[in-house]
């Protein structure tokens, strides 16, 4: 049995909302980014029905703040997806909030040749009317370390 695909107006594709990934987008709906959060191992992402590293089912979900650091990136210039084009250049990078997982997004609000490895981002929401789709974009404070 083949799933069709959810597309936005624009033609867009959009995420395939599933029972165990609903509470990660109605929170982006609402502004928020909540993660699964495992009582022994701490947050963890894709949403899944288990914690991946103690396979237990007792986790629950915790809004994050939205704030983390890109680890790696790379910037499509092509655009292979014809409904992306429009989007070009595309800055597709992996995020490491400051909670600890890595989220793949799209860097968003800045020149793709602005991008750097550790730049400080936050975490910004695209609504697409069925569903709303979370970025990152450069921190507008950079957060302040604790003195030592």
């Amino acid at each position: 049995m083949r799933v069709e695909q959810p597309f936005a107006e624009n033609g867009r594709p959009i995420p395939r909302r599933t029972p165990t990934s609903a509470p990660y987008f109605d929170a982006a709906r609402d502004g928020r980014l909540s993660l699964q959060k495992c009582p022994r191992d701490g947050f963890f992402f894709y949403p899944r029905n288990r914690c991946p590293d103690c396979l237990q089912d007792d986790w629950s979900w915790q809004d994050v703040s939205g704030r983390g650091t890109v680890y790696s990136y790379t910037v499509d210039r092509v655009g292979l997806d014809p409904t992306q084009r429009e989007r070009l250049p595309l800055v597709v990078a992996l995020v490491e909030l400051d909670e600890g997982p890595r989220l793949t997004t799209n860097i968003v609000g800045c020149a793709a040749d602005a991008v750097t490895i550790g730049m400080p981002v936050e975490v910004t929401f695209e609504d697409l009317g069925q569903e709303t789709l979370i970025h990152f974009r450069p921190q507008s404070q950079p957060q302040s370390k604790p003195q030592s």
